[in-house]
């Protein structure tokens, strides 16, 4: 299985949205400081995921995701999922 997630920061409140095949282990890294793109905001903490089947469907969700404009938009994603 592959996963499209969205990681909150504890320091300013922003959003990332990313893909992977092993959730702990990316959220780890994130974490870590392995990720150049996340590091500046650590901690990071997992709001929301999705499975998918292939990489590829993953990563065109995560296209989806990135591409909506609004904050709001991500926030009605998550609104109802719990962890």
């Amino acid at each position: 299985m592959f996963y499209v997630y969205i990681l909150e920061s504890s320091q300013n409140k922003s959003y990332y949205t990313g893909s992977c095949g092993n959730i702990q282990l990316r959220l780890n890294q994130h974490n870590r400081g392995l990720v150049r793109s996340t590091q500046r905001f650590i901690p990071w903490n997992l709001l929301y995921f999705e499975e998918h089947e292939d990489l590829k469907s993953a990563r065109r969700r995560e296209s989806q995701i990135k591409n909506w404009k609004k904050r709001k938009s991500i926030e009605r994603l998550i609104e109802h999922f719990k962890i």
